[in-house]
C-alpha cells in the first residue's frame, strides 16, 4: 500500500483539492466495490450498475469542492450515485415508450429476448434485485443506505434531507413493501 492509500477520506480529498489527482483514485478504488453493489441493488440491472459508478465518480470528481467533511464520504458518493440512478430510470423509462410504440406499428416484433434459468440462488438474488429496483425512491434510498453502510438513521437522514423517524419509517415500509412483493412473486 502506499502512504496515500492508508489516508483517512478527507485527507485524501484535501490532497485532492490541493491539486493530487492521483488521491481521487486511491477513493474511487478504496469505494468503487460497495458503490457498485449499492447501484446495482437500487437499478437492478449489473450492466448499468457500472455506467452509473462511472458516472457517480465523475459528477462526484467535479463536485468533491462542495464536499462537507463532517460527513461520511461514502454517503455523499451514494447521494450522488442515487441522483444518477433516478436520471437513468428516467431515460429508461422514455426509451421504454419507444420501444412499445415500434412494437405497436410493427406487429410480432418482439425486442426481448428469453433469459437463461439461473440456479436457485441466483434466481432468488435477481428477484430480491427486481424487487429492490420497483420500490419507490423515497423508500429504496434509506433502505438500501442503511443495508450498505453503518450510517446511522441520523447520518442517512442528513444525506438525504429527512429526519432520523421518517428514515426509519421509510425502511420499515420497505422492508414490508418488499416481503409482500417476493411473497407474490
Amino acid at each position: 500500500m502506499t502512504e496515500h492509500d492508508e489516508r483517512s477520506d478527507a485527507a485524501l480529498i484535501a490532497a485532492v483539492l490541493t491539486g493530487d489527482e492521483r488521491a481521487f483514485t486511491h477513493l474511487m478504488r478504496r469505494h468503487k466495490e460497495d458503490l457498485y453493489r449499492f447501484v446495482r441493488a437500487y437499478t437492478g440491472d449489473p450492466g448499468e450498475a457500472f455506467d452509473l459508478v462511472q458516472e457517480s465518480f465523475v459528477a462526484a470528481w467535479r463536485a468533491l469542492s462542495r464536499y462537507d467533511e463532517r460527513r461520511p464520504f461514502g454517503i455523499w458518493l451514494k447521494r450522488i450515485a442515487i441522483n444518477k440512478c433516478r436520471d437513468w430510470r428516467r431515460r429508461r423509462v422514455v426509451r421504454e415508450f419507444f420501444y412499445r410504440a415500434e412494437d405497436i406499428d410493427r406487429p410480432g416484433l418482439d425486442i426481448e429476448q428469453p433469459i437463461a434459468g439461473p440456479d436457485d440462488r441466483d434466481h432468488d438474488l435477481a428477484q430480491l434485485d427486481a424487487a429492490i429496483a420497483t420500490l419507490p425512491d423515497g423508500l429504496k434510498g434509506p433502505l438500501l443506505l442503511s443495508l450498505t453502510t453503518e450510517a446511522s438513521y441520523r447520518e442517512i437522514g442528513e444525506s438525504l434531507g429527512l429526519t432520523a423517524k421518517a428514515v426509519e419509517v421509510r425502511i420499515y415500509r420497505a422492508k414490508r413493501a418488499l416481503a409482500g412483493t417476493l411473497r407474490a412473486g
